[in-house]
């Protein structure tokens, strides 16, 4: 039995499109405490912005099927570790360690 040849694309958008959403609500969760004036959470909120922009231009880039073009090798592993901060973050947020 052969499998459909489009099918491993189509799992890997539909991997990249969870990710991006997950990283969104993270986004939003720390975007909401940047409002209250102290330098941390704006400069949190910062990064998080940067990072989200990133992993976003990977995943458009992954996605249709062209490698990143600045990035070149070292896309993956940044965006693998923006994603993991950026979870980090998340969990920081339910346990309420960051306010």
């Amino acid at each position: 039995m052969t499998g459909d040849p489009g099918l491993p694309a189509e799992r890997t958008r539909l991997a990249w499109r969870r990710t991006l959403l997950t990283l969104t609500v993270v986004l939003l969760l720390q975007l909401r405490p940047a409002f209250t004036g102290r330098v941390v959470d704006a400069a949190l909120a910062g990064v998080a912005i940067l990072v989200w922009l990133v992993v976003l231009a990977v995943a458009w880039r992954r996605a249709t099927g062209s490698p990143p073009r600045r990035l070149g090798r070292v896309a993956m592993p940044l965006t693998a570790l923006g994603a993991a901060a950026l979870a980090l973050l998340g969990v920081a947020h339910v346990l309420g360690r960051v306010h």
